[in-house]
């Protein structure tokens, strides 16, 4: 099949944030404990934390990480995890029904966010707690000194602030599922109230409020509205929250629903503007996608776990060949929609729902996803341009039109150079894509990069990696620009620079 693509330098979706590449560890399984952090491990550092985990999470450059949850965040009192370690409460954290034994808080993650070249997206309980705890935390965190809870953590043995930028306000809290689960009305008032004290305490940090806690729940878009006509003036984003699968194992189907995901995003956007016009606003609120993945493949065995232990292995999806195309397909929507997504988070980082999965005091490895999101976060930098694609397509589920070349695009003005970001959603049909890029000037093909044909149940575990990049990707430059070849059932990125 032939496709075509035509791509100008001047025809911008807008400047990408690097945030985009975030991702999020919660106390939540082995996310924590056996994963970031196991003192008794080989590769254990001073802080106890596992290094082969920070080399991985290192390569993955992601630039900011949510924490400490989740649904954890609703029932958690953060005074537990500061200070000594042998006064730490152990805790029944109900959310997961497991025992919190607090070895690892905010003054150890803050830490290891450092050495992971990350920055930490704090998360404040509004379940149970509300503005009081809220910005006492704050002051605690990000106040040089001399003050009730400033002073607490240099007592602690942290001189300096912290200097946490930026705090989601709750998590999920229409989620009936929710330690303290709200209306709108009721979150909408706690969530303005907290935010202003937040920022009276420390004026520079950001806020994202929490939009609905997934598009299929029966309050997205009123609750939206409500909570914005509430906070608009206060915060800065607004969380978006969404899963996918593919337990119907129909794969047409299942790389389709990145078309939900765009849909998504397009829609919470004009809520937000909607309610901007109603306030006669001059600000542009914008999009907090903090968490999104493939979660499915856990469920049955997680119904098995004993209640009341202390990090069992919760929601560990082994993620196939199939789960690192859909991937792909998220981080291009996430790049074709830059203008109004400044933030997002791979939920999660270790173990849960992760790239990276460990064995407690064994090996580390990466996941099949993994690869996808390290090319985008890696060259997925600077200026997200529109393509004008034109391709052939299919029909599935409720979709008339799928494109079968799912792509985007990036120009780094820093290095000057181009990449495209593509899958071929055809399981039998090579896509020859004809590129156009006459508006760049003399172009040299850096290297095509390549996931293919696999099988699309393939794993990669401790013992064997056959899902890995590969350089074997067909790219010819022309006089136009250039002819790519995408495989079927392909993840591609292909990298320009100067000649």
């Amino acid at each position: 099949m032939y496709a075509s693509m035509k791509l100008r330098k001047d025809h911008q979706i807008g400047a990408i944030d690097n945030r985009i590449y975030g991702s999020f560890i919660e106390h939540l399984g082995r996310a924590v404990y056996g994963g970031i952090y196991e003192p008794d491990h080989p590769t254990a550092d001073d802080m106890g934390f596992r290094q082969d985990v920070l080399d991985l999470v290192r390569q993955l450059q992601v630039p900011i990480v949510r924490y400490p949850g989740g649904n954890f965040v609703s029932g958690y009192c953060w005074e537990d995890g500061t200070g000594p370690k042998d006064q730490r409460p152990r805790r029944l954290e109900l959310a997961w029904k497991v025992i919190e034994t607090n070895q690892v808080g905010i003054d150890e993650f803050q830490e290891w966010a450092k050495r992971a070249g990350s920055q930490v997206m704090m998360a404040v309980n509004l379940g149970t707690r509300g503005p009081e705890e809220a910005r006492n935390l704050v002051e605690y965190c990000n106040f040089p000194g001399g003050t009730l809870y400033s002073d607490k953590r240099r007592a602690n043995g942290f001189e300096e602030p912290f200097n946490i930028k930026t705090w989601c306000l709750g998590n999920e809290m229409d989620g009936p599922w929710q330690i303290g689960a709200k209306t709108a009305e009721e979150y909408g008032r706690i969530a303005a109230e907290t935010a202003k004290v937040m920022k009276w305490v420390d004026p520079t940090i950001e806020l994202v409020a929490c939009g609905s806690s997934n598009l299929g729940m029966p309050t997205f878009g009123s609750w939206e509205t409500t909570v914005l006509e509430h906070t608009y003036d206060y915060v800065d984003y607004i969380s978006l929250h969404n899963y996918y699968g593919n337990p119907e194992n129909d794969i047409r189907l299942f790389l389709s629903k990145s078309l939900d995901f765009d849909s998504f995003i397009k829609s919470v956007a004009a809520i937000c503007d909607a309610v901007k016009a109603k306030k006669h606003s001059d600000k542009t609120l914008y999009l907090s996608f903090d968490e999104w993945n493939v979660w499915y493949h856990s469920n049955e065995q997680d119904k098995a776990i004993e209640p009341w232990s202390v990090a069992p292995p919760q929601l560990e999806d082994v993620y196939n060949f199939e789960d690192a195309l859909f991937v792909g397909c998220l981080l291009i929507t996430l790049l074709k929609n830059a203008d109004r997504v400044k933030m997002a988070c791979l939920a999660q980082l270790v173990n849960v729902i992760a790239p990276i999965m460990t064995e407690n005091g064994g090996a580390a490895w990466a996941q099949t996803i993994f690869y996808p999101f390290l090319h985008a976060s890696a060259y997925g930098r600077g200026i997200s341009l529109c393509p004008e694609v034109t391709c052939e397509g299919y029909s599935v589920g409720d979709k008339s039109f799928v494109p079968f070349v799912e792509s985007a695009a990036s120009w780094n003005p820093d290095d000057e150079t181009l990449t495209i970001f593509a899958v071929n959603r055809s399981e039998d049909a090579v896509q020859q894509l004809a590129v156009s890029l006459e508006d760049f000037g003399p172009l040299t093909l850096i290297e095509h990069l390549t996931l293919q044909g696999h099988d699309l149940k393939a794993v990669n575990t401790a013992k064997s990696s056959p899902v890995v990049p590969k350089t074997d990707g067909e790219t010819k430059m022309t006089n136009e620009g250039a002819e790519i070849t995408l495989q079927p059932l392909s993840w591609n990125v292909i990298r320009f620079g100067r000649k």
